[in-house]
Formats: structure tokens, sequence, C-alpha cells
């Protein structure tokens, strides 16, 4: 030990740079990284938490808006309404002068007013040398026919009634006739609350025309009617049996849709069918 030396007072001595090493000799001691902890995960907020504070806001803004405008509204002076009595909507705007007014439609131009009488006095006249069929008359009242009877004619019996009752049916008028042996005839008038409605009607019945398994064909256009046609079906034939003929028309006028039916075992020209749908437009 030197003189010079002195005891260390036991507090450390500072580092010794590097370079100041290499020069005393010494090697340096690498460098000790200091340890990173872990970081912490971050919880997810609660999702619905998150909900329930937007939705606490939006409520908050919508009450705020609601509050806002009834103090406007309340602050606005009363907005007068409109008097209940509007002259000016009236139509014609002026009066027309006595004696100019025009004269009312006559019976035989307004078909409203010839519908809304006895229905059944419209049918077609039975042809001659026709009789009444009481077997397809059975389900008539005195010329009536309800609608749960009309919709027995239709495969879909439960949706015809309804379809019918949703159309707004107001009443059905059918004849039924019988000439020889097996030649049979039905008309039905089948009223509905609106022209719109009739029509509809006989469309759905002119639209499953075509098929296969009902006429098979376009039919024919009924002369004075925009949309009425006739039909022609192919004789269906079964051993043991005698063929089935069968002619259809279907059109309306009005609020009336009429359905003309030629059943035998016989074929059916064309002219008996249209005959009988050409008379029967003309009483409408």
């Amino acid at each position: 030990m030197h003189a010079n030396d002195s005891i260390s007072d036991g507090q450390p001595e500072p580092p010794v740079d590097a370079a100041e090493a290499a020069d005393a000799g010494e090697h340096p001691e690498p460098a000790v990284e200091p340890a990173v902890e872990p970081a912490v995960p971050v919880r997810r907020r609660p999702r619905g938490r998150t909900t329930l504070i937007i939705a606490a806001a939006a409520a908050l803004g919508i009450a705020g808006g609601i509050a806002t405008g009834y103090g406007v509204q309340a602050g606005r002076a009363p907005t007068p309404l409109a008097a209940l009595s509007q002259p000016g909507l009236a139509y014609p705007g002026k009066a027309l002068p006595a004696g100019k007014a025009p004269d009312p439609l006559p019976a035989s131009q307004d078909r409203r007013v010839r519908t809304d009488g006895d229905l059944r006095k419209l049918i077609v006249p039975r042809p001659k040398g026709w009789q009444e069929d009481k077997s397809l008359t059975a389900l008539t009242q005195d010329g009536w026919l309800g609608v749960e009877n009309y919709a027995l004619d239709f495969e879909s019996e439960d949706y015809m009634f309804s379809d019918l009752l949703d159309q707004g049916i107001r009443r059905v008028a059918g004849a039924a006739w019988k000439k020889g042996e097996y030649r049979t005839g039905a008309v039905s008038l089948v009223q509905f609350r609106s022209g719109a409605a009739a029509a509809a009607h006989a469309e759905d019945q002119r639209s499953y025309m075509p098929e296969k398994k009902s006429a098979g064909n376009e039919g024919t256009a009924l002369k004075g009617s925009a949309e009425g046609r006739y039909y022609l079906f192919p004789a269906e034939r079964e051993a043991g049996y005698l063929p089935f003929y069968q002619a259809r028309a279907i059109f309306s006028r009005g609020d009336v849709m009429v359905d003309i039916h030629i059943f035998d075992s016989a074929p059916i020209s064309k002219k008996d069918i249209r005959t009988l749908a050409e008379r029967q437009l003309e009483r409408l």
C-alpha cells in the first residue's frame, strides 16, 4: 500500500470510461440492459356499456330537441285553420242558367240504372227449343245463386270463394237450360261493386283458357266486346263413355261479368256459343 493511497469510505466509485479502461489496459465490462417489465393488457370496454352510453346520449338529444321544438312552437302565433266550406272547389265553377242544364242520361244508356235493378231480368231469354234444366237450377233460389254455390264450379272452391269476397262481389244471377237428351247450357251474371273487379274476374278466367287442360286455344274475339272471347274445347273421350264437348264464353260489361257454358255429347259449333254470347251482351 502506497502512502498516497487512502482507505475507501464505502461510497461507490464512478464508472470508468471504456476509453480510459483501454488506455489502462483493461477490458470493458459489457453494459447491462435494464429489465423491461411486461406490458399490462388493456381491458376492452364492455359492448353493453358502450351501447348504453350511446343510447343515453341519443335519448338526451331527442328529449332536448323535442323540448326546443315545443318551446319554439309555443312562441309562434297560432295558424288559422282553413274554412270548412270551400265553394271554390265545386264543379262546375258557375251554375248553368236555367233551361241549359243537360238532361239526365236516359235509362236505356245508363248501364248502372239497368244493372242496379233486377239482375235476373238481364239474363238472355231461353233459346228456342230449350227447356229449363231443373237439375242445374236446384242450387239457385228463384234465379239467384249464392256466392258459395257459384264457387262450387271451380277447382279451388275455398280460394275462389275468398277471392270473390275480396273483389267485392255483390250478387250472382243464373239460369240453366237443356235441349234434347244431352245438350245443356248455363248462364251466370256475376255482379261486382266496381267495373274494374268485374273485368279482373273475367280476365282471370280467360287467362288459363289457352292451357292444355282447358280449351287449349286463344279463343275467338266476341264482336261488340273489348276483351270478350269464346272458346271450343277439344272432345274428352274415355272408354265406355260418350264423348264430352264443351264451349265457353267469357266477357264483362260494366260491373257485370258474364260466364256462359254449353255442354253436349255431340260437337258444338262456334255459331251456337257465339250467338248466345252476342245476345247476352246486347242485354247488358
